[in-house]
Formats: C-alpha cells, structure tokens, sequence
C-alpha cells in the first residue's frame, strides 16, 4: 500500500496523536454514524461505548443514513441500529491510537478523541454466476478511517 495523507488540518505533532484504519471490510455508512457517536469522548468511555454496542446494551443513533431504521430505547434517540462489525474495527482504531499516545509520553487519561474522518475506498467489483449465462454484480467498497487525539 502506498503512502497517504491525513485529512486532518493543522496536526501539531507536539499536542496531537493520530491513527488510522485503512480498507477496511465495514459498512462506510455504520463508519460514519460511529465515528458521529464517539467524537468528543475520551480514549476510554468511547471503548466502553463500542463494547456496550458490541453486546447490544446501548445503541448507535443513526443521524443521516436511517431509512428504514427502527427505533431504539435508548434515551433521546430515535433510529439506532447495533453495529458491531464496525465498533470491533472502532476499538482496535482506539487500542492504537492508545499506543502512540503512549508512545509520545502523553497522559492517557486526559486523551480526548477530537476528529474522525471516515472515507470510502476502493470498490472491489466481482460477480456470481446465475442461471442460464447470467452474472449479478457484487460490488464492495472498501472504507478508511482516520481518528486523531489530544491531550485536554
């Protein structure tokens, strides 16, 4: 894989950590709405956040893409939908940006996740054969996601 940029403007390399995901097999649509959901939290309530998505006790709001989506019990929230494919991706996402803050010598506790960026990738087209000759497309796009960190 080649070299890429990040999307993030004015990255101070003193006061700031990133990390990113990269074609990653998770919906771009559930990306967008989890990255919406832990923007603004700390290192360690957005993981306990996606762990509580992965066994299906709280909910992720769906904001923009929800057609179609039921609601949820959740207080104050409207379509919401469990997505854990994308919340596993999410706290690995976490587990390293964790690690180059540590790296840096940042306090971990006081590590604020300040931008997501979720991006579509490469679109991978194949086909599956049907009946008499016939193919259906199966396309699958491929998603990127960069998370970048302060020290508050």
């Amino acid at each position: 894989m080649g070299r890429f940029n990040y999307a993030f403007q004015n990255y101070d390399s003193t006061r700031h950590v990133r990390s990113s995901l990269r074609e990653k097999d998770i919906s771009h649509k559930h990306a967008r709405e989890v990255a919406s959901a832990v923007l603004g939290l700390s290192v360690e309530k957005a993981r306990d956040y996606l762990r509580a998505v992965i066994h299906k006790d709280r909910a992720v709001a769906f904001k923009r893409y929800k057609n179609q989506v039921g609601h949820r019990s959740d207080p104050g929230m409207m379509a919401g939908r469990y997505p854990q494919k994308t919340a596993n991706e999410f706290i690995k996402l976490l587990d390293n940006l964790e690690s180059n803050a540590e790296y840096r010598g940042m306090d971990l506790e006081r590590l604020k996740i300040i931008n997501v960026t979720v991006h579509k990738g490469v679109k991978v087209e194949r086909f599956i054969p049907r009946a008499m000759g016939r193919a259906t497309p199966k396309n699958n796009i491929l998603t990127h996601v960069e998370m970048v960190g302060r020290e508050v």
